[in-house]
């Protein structure tokens, strides 16, 4: 029988878990070494769902890497090094071109990895490894009633890019995980996450997760384009760091303040005078 995204997810919590797959409710793994706390994270990329078929491979090895470093910053973590599952039979030599790129710009190794003869549509997968650099390691759990939402970079440049816009182009093709200011975030923020399936459903689902509402003000979201500000918050890929954090804290990187943690009441998403008791058709969901 097929499943769904939340479905299957929710039939693996049913299987034995290792205490630092936090239920299965964060993007990441920890898993706690003498004084060190490992943050791990696996990521898959599929062919006609995170690039199109006549992609530059170049590009989807940077992406790969990109998405996977882009969870860690989600943790204040650094990067230790990340492992590589390969399809092969797509332009072999411009992934491993793309590949160098991104692990030099990020200054992170290659672990290892395995590598298969694809016969279908090429698949991808990384697992990245990382350090905790602050305890307790951000979590989606823990937004606070009281605490202001923020959002690093602008929304819906990836989307634009995807359509086409030269100027937008590299947010969907070589997107920049936000490592530095997860690094400089950890410290103060009560929860975190990146936003990779849409604004509205990462708000939606940190909200869900933490029994608050999120009201967000639409006019304070910064999206690449404003006459379509609704497409920009829900198309998602945008791999920038969603957090909450006290009102009165000192943000130390470039972020917009686009709402309150306020008391659960009829939809974990308040945006505007619209709320939004269920997730449907706030963002992309697999499945």
């Amino acid at each position: 029988m097929a499943m769904n995204e939340p479905e299957f997810i929710a039939a693996l919590r049913r299987l034995p878990l290792h205490p630092g797959a936090r239920n299965l409710e964060d993007d990441c793994a920890l898993i706690t070494i003498g004084d060190e706390t490992l943050v791990i994270n696996h990521e898959m990329m599929a062919e006609g769902t995170h690039f199109r078929p006549d992609a530059d491979m170049a590009d989807v090895a940077w992406k790969l890497v990109a998405t996977n470093l882009s969870d860690l910053a989600a943790k204040g973590a650094e990067p230790v090094g990340v492992l590589l599952g390969h399809s092969l039979g797509r332009d072999d030599v411009r992934f491993l071109q793309g590949l160098k790129e991104a692990l030099q710009a990020f200054n992170v190794p290659l672990l290892g990895g395995d590598t298969v003869a694809a016969t279908g549509a090429s698949t991808f997968a990384m697992t990245a490894i990382g350090r905790a650099t602050h305890h307790p390691v951000p979590a989606r759990r823990g937004a606070k009633l009281g605490d202001a939402v923020y959002v690093t970079g602008t929304i819906g440049r990836a989307m634009l890019g995807f359509e086409g816009a030269a100027y937008h182009r590299a947010a969907f093709d070589r997107p920049e995980p936000r490592l530095a200011e997860g690094l400089a975030l950890a410290p103060l923020v009560s929860a975190m996450m990146d936003v990779s399936d849409g604004l509205l459903l990462d708000c939606w689902r940190m909200a869900s997760l933490n029994g608050v509402t999120f009201a967000i003000d639409p006019d304070a979201v910064p999206v690449a384009d404003y006459a379509r500000r609704d497409e920009c918050m829900r198309w998602g890929d945008d791999y920038e760091l969603l957090f909450t954090a006290a009102p009165d804290a000192a943000i130390p990187v470039a972020a917009s303040r686009i709402g309150n943690v306020v008391a659960a009441g009829l939809a974990p998403l308040v945006l505007g005078e619209n709320a939004f008791p269920t997730a449907d058709n706030l963002g992309y969901w697999h499945g």
